[in-house]
């Protein structure tokens, strides 16, 4: 077992899908990261060296990731709710926000974008 950033991935993992679990992190940024330290893309975590792991935890930490990010996009909608921008509103009731159906397909929308209801 190796701990990334106080989370316990098992040794036959594969990097790239190991670093992609963290909110923030997706295949672009995992697969730069493991350009950036040397890593083989279908290395598994227990064939990584212990300087190589520490190096993906320094910069795992610095970038903004986990509940810093969620933070960030709440605050985010929430200024565009107080504005009382389109966008805001939009998030406010649940519709899809950029542009999409809503003739036939609201009912996903409003499924899949459960918040709180405020205008």
């Amino acid at each position: 077992m190796v701990f990334i950033l106080g989370v316990n991935f098992p040794e036959r993992n594969l990097v790239k899908k190991s670093l992609e679990t963290f909110f923030g992190v997706g295949k672009i940024h995992s697969t730069r990261l493991l350009a950036r330290f040397h890593v083989h893309p279908t290395c598994k975590i227990g064939e990584l060296a212990n300087k190589q792991v520490l190096d993906i935890q320094a910069a795992l930490s610095e970038m903004k990731i986990e509940n810093d990010l969620r933070r960030q996009v709440l605050d985010n909608i929430k200024r565009l709710k107080e504005t009382g921008t389109y966008r805001g509103r939009r998030h406010a009731l649940g519709l899809p926000v950029r542009g999409q159906r809503t003739r036939t397909q609201t009912k996903t929308a409003v499924k899949l974008n459960r918040m709180e209801r405020r205008l």
